[in-house]
């Protein structure tokens, strides 16, 4: 598109010049574009005109038009007719306006306010000039974002460093794994590259409240509040012709195992392109970073959040029950379940809808993972986070269920060869563990656990989960006290560090407590996981009988051969060690240890040499080593990065035993700044091994 444009009236207005890479520049859109222009509500840009003539501002007649959607009008706010005299509008919301910023002998400037509560998305802007009966004519097109960085927009962010992290940043760390075993793989967002803006106004476009009415949709997208909300519900294809269809079951074959994304681009333009065909498959740590992309693209500052230990609480009593059978095996027995971890994304508005009495502003949940369905619809938020540490459920959206994830109590069961159910212990401390993001412009971990929930154990914690269960009208929960002296303790520990293609070599330690010898029945199991706590396959298990001195230790080794758990630990899946010990005298006496463990992969290396300048060659190789005793079939390492690869960049290969595999490749970097190359090895035995480097991109002195 042109950076001029011609215009005809009585004034003899000739050209309008955009100035797309000043004002992009100062908008903070330069990244997206400067092909056309891109502005950021509440900030001014300017426009200039040649009309032939000195400009007689309190002479001429010159009026301009900004509409968005369809049947644009004043009343719904999707539309605006201003001039140089102040306006003080006609429906909803602030009008725009304009101001003479220069005045030459045939060239006048106009600074063009679009005022800090418009819509999002794409204007049409007309000029009508001589006189208020001309016809007015379009001059062309500009696209508003949200801006955190005004004061009046109700996403204003006021750091600095955190804009930077949380909208600027085209890059981000997924933290996954368990509790114990916190991994992260590098994510590349992408909101920058050229066609993602369109991509995410597409996704808007296309969702059911546009379908069934296109005006009203238009007029709340001033809103950061309806919007996420919306994102929230099409990056998931529940209801709609949204984005990544989710699946668990470790059947990926007509698509892509979710573990093998390592960004967002990709994914939305195979959305994009298929004509908002679902792309497959995602989870939710996939959701969650497509929906940060989005976000970010529209302004709204966002970052991804794990919760460890997250529970799934399907009946909203903020109970979990888990089922073991008598030998120490997870039984699926509950619709609840104890996710390894669960990534939901957090948005930064405020919430002047909620309590003027009560501050909800600053972070907010927004899951686009489907899990439970809100106001009929699977999406979940904005839940503000300051509801979910005070146990305000009765707040608007979703936070009881936020709230669950993060607090619910669990109830250990075992279940009798007759069917019947013995509780065995109460666990009222581990939902809601090292909730993690990453650090503002670092690449490392920042525990957030503090802004969701009080120290567990405390008077404050329980007096939240009190207050939560009398929001939401219930009784509070009998689950019992989970404490008090116990004749035996068990522990799982750890005598070699698990690392994949290795024997896993752990012990469990019992502790005799009293004063008498102890004889227990020791049931001992090992169970390959899927991070969302259901049973993959059952890999080992053992059964031994002990005799426990008073207030002696016994060591039991536990060994589990690479052998038989290599093929079941695919889709990133984790072993759980359950140990149930039963006293012999007295079977009601029973005593539950678990271990989740989380599999060290075997090291990838990313690496990119030399200084990286815009538009020049730069060098970057890949170094991966079998570590297995076998041939590795349908290897493939995959390089991507924003700024960087303008597409990913795939080589196929195989690898026998202890072989050693370089990937050489050439970079041309087109973006200036620090990105992020992301590298992921995939193999019909070792999946979807991810690793990345930095690389700060300066300017040279050709481009091509």
């Amino acid at each position: 598109m042109p950076n001029f444009y011609s215009v005809s009236g009585d004034l003899n207005v000739s050209k309008v010049d955009f100035h797309y890479e000043d004002n992009n520049k100062e908008h903070h859109t330069n990244e997206i574009s400067v092909q056309r222009l891109i502005v950021r509500r509440g900030q001014s840009f300017k426009l200039s005109f040649d009309v032939g003539r000195p400009f007689r501002p309190n002479n001429d007649f010159f009026e301009m038009i900004a509409e968005t959607g369809p049947d644009a009008s004043e009343s719904m706010g999707t539309k605006s007719v201003f001039g140089l005299t102040k306006s003080s509008g006609s429906g909803k919301g602030k009008p725009w306006s304009m101001e003479v910023q220069r005045n030459t002998d045939t060239t006048v400037t106009l600074s063009v306010l679009c005022p800090a509560d418009a819509s999002v998305g794409q204007y049409s802007l007309s000029v009508r000039a001589g006189s208020s009966a001309s016809r007015p004519v379009v001059m062309g097109k500009l696209l508003v974002l949200f801006n955190p960085w005004c004061k009046e927009d109700w996403v204003y962010l006021p750091q600095e460093t955190e804009r930077q992290e949380y909208v600027m940043n085209e890059n981000g760390r997924l933290y996954q794994g368990s509790a114990g075993y916190i991994g992260s793989q590098a994510w590349d967002f992408g909101q920058f590259e050229d066609d993602i803006v369109d991509i995410c106004l597409k996704l808007l476009d296309v969702n059911p409240k546009c379908l069934r009415n296109a005006r009203e949709d238009f007029s709340a997208r001033c809103n950061p509040i309806y919007v996420s909300r919306v994102v929230s519900a099409m990056v998931n294809v529940n209801d709609d012709r949204g984005v990544v269809m989710g699946r668990w079951d470790g059947s990926y074959d007509d698509g892509v195992s979710p573990s093998h994304w390592d960004g967002s681009v990709e994914i939305l333009r195979k959305w994009f392109d298929s004509n908002c065909r679902p792309v497959k498959y995602g989870q939710c740590w996939v959701f969650a970073g497509v929906m940060c992309t989005v976000l970010r693209c529209l302004g709204i500052p966002c970052r991804p959040i794990s919760n460890f230990q997250s529970a799934h609480d399907t009946n909203a009593n903020l109970t979990i029950d888990e089922y073991f059978s008598e030998s120490g095996a997870n039984l699926k027995n509950s619709p609840d379940s104890i996710w390894n971890y669960h990534v939901w994304v957090e948005a930064w508005m405020k919430r002047p809808d909620l309590s003027a009495t009560v501050d909800y502003n600053g972070w907010q949940v927004v899951d686009p993972t489907p899990q439970e369905r809100s106001e009929g619809t699977y999406c979940c938020g904005p839940a503000p986070v300051k509801a979910i540490l005070e146990g305000h459920t009765n707040i608007k959206y979703d936070v009881p269920f936020v709230f669950a994830e993060v607090n619910a109590d669990i109830v250990n069961w075992m279940v009798m060869s007759d069917g019947s159910k013995k509780k065995m212990s109460t666990d009222k401390v581990s939902v809601g563990q090292n909730m993690s993001t990453k650090a503002v412009g670092r690449d490392v971990r920042v525990d957030i656990t503090s802004n969701y929930k009080y120290p567990e154990g405390s008077k404050r914690e329980r007096d939240v989960f009190n207050e939560a269960v009398g929001r939401l009208g219930g009784h509070i929960p009998d689950v019992g006290t989970g404490t008090g002296p116990r004749k035996i303790t068990v522990k799982i520990e750890e005598v070699s560090k698990p690392a994949l293609g290795l024997d896993i070599n752990l012990k469990t330690v019992l502790q005799n407590n009293s004063s008498e010898s102890q004889t227990l029945s020791v049931h001992l199991n090992a169970q390959a996981m899927r991070y969302t706590g259901v049973v993959a396959a059952d890999i080992w298990n053992d059964v031994k009988e002990i005799e426990l001195l008073p207030g002696k230790a016994q060591s039991l080794p536990i060994t589990i051969p690479f052998s038989s758990y290599g093929e079941k630990l695919l889709d990133k899946n984790s072993i759980k060690v359950s140990v149930i010990a039963t006293n012999k005298r007295d079977s009601n006496e029973t005593y539950l240890a678990q271990k989740d463990i989380v599999l060290q992969n075997p090291p990838l290396k990313i690496v990119a040499s030399g200084t990286a300048q815009l538009f020049r060659e730069v060098a970057a190789e890949v170094i991966f080593e079998n570590p297995l005793p076998s041939v590795l079939r349908n290897c493939s390492i995959t390089v991507s990065g924003s700024g960087l690869l303008l597409r990913p960049v795939v080589s196929r290969f195989e690898l026998g035993p202890d072989q050693r595999v370089r990937v050489r490749l050439s970079l041309f970097p087109y973006r200036q700044g620090p990105k992020k190359l992301v590298a992921t090895f995939d193999s019909s035995m070792l999946r979807d091994i991810k690793a990345s480097c930095d690389v700060n991109v300066i300017s040279s002195y050709s481009s091509y």
